[in-house]
């Protein structure tokens, strides 16, 4: 592991489009890729969190497997705590029927989408990665942020998968981060944190690269931090789904779509 930002595992010839929380918005998605015009050479990144909340889940995960099935650019899907939950059920369904259970009682959304997504389905939400580094142009790509005690971080994808016990557990944590301890910089479970705990981007020293996320909603627009920009929009909850793209030469410009 090393506390740089790693090589690229691919290089953009043209923009990048790095797309915020979807959760269900299908509409809002279709819309935002058409405005965007993605072409050859491109590449598009979603941050994440395409399923739970909104009207159509199945949607928006058949929309984006579909556009990497066809499309003459790659599409790379962030993994996010709501593909996590649904990934963990369904291996919980076959490997600890219990747990299964007792998880779709307090989501019951698990079982329908279960249930709804087909098997290409599942496999495009078992391709998602914790993380996507563009050291061409400085971005690291998460969905979550990184907790403040994190030193070291993996060179590549691959190298995370070899993470195991504490070092893994703790880079999982980069899918759910908000807030960290004032003391110690260490993650904080949701609604844990206390008066004088930041929220992680406020105090993030840019040691891995800028960090472009999701996860925590935005209405009034993307927040922009010394070393962080976050583009989860609220687009679930009445305000905007947003893409960053980044073009050739380092020029970034926000596009958006708020549902009609």
């Amino acid at each position: 592991m090393t506390g740089a930002v790693a090589k690229p595992v691919y290089t953009s010839m043209g923009r990048v489009c790095i797309i915020g929380d979807v959760h269900g918005m299908t509409t809002m998605l279709a819309e935002l890729l058409d405005t965007l015009e993605l072409k050859e050479g491109d590449t598009l990144i979603s941050l994440g969190d395409l399923v739970d909340k909104g009207p159509d889940p199945v949607g928006s995960v058949q929309l984006l497997r579909n556009l990497r099935e066809t499309a003459p650019f790659p599409v790379i899907l962030i993994e996010a705590n709501h593909e996590d939950r649904h990934l963990r059920y369904h291996r919980n369904l076959t490997e600890r029927p219990g747990v299964a259970q007792q998880m779709a009682k307090t989501a019951p959304m698990l079982a329908y989408l279960d249930d709804a997504l087909g098997e290409k389905d599942r496999a495009f939400l078992a391709s998602a990665v914790p993380f996507w580094q563009l050291p061409d142009i400085g971005i690291l790509c998460v969905h979550g942020g990184i907790p403040g005690n994190l030193k070291e971080f993996p060179e590549s994808v691959e190298a995370a998968k070899s993470l195991s016990g504490k070092d893994g557990r703790q880079l999982r944590q980069i899918l759910r981060t908000r807030y960290i301890c004032q003391k110690s910089g260490a993650f904080l479970s949701y609604g844990k944190e206390k008066p004088g705990d930041p929220f992680w981007a406020e105090v993030y020293d840019g040691r891995f690269g800028h960090v472009v996320f999701g996860h925590q909603p935005f209405f009034e627009g993307p927040a922009e931090f010394p070393h962080a920009t976050g583009i989860d929009t609220g687009a679930v909850d009445g305000g905007a789904l947003t893409a960053l793209v980044v073009h050739e030469g380092g020029r970034r410009n926000y596009v958006s779509v708020r549902r009609k």
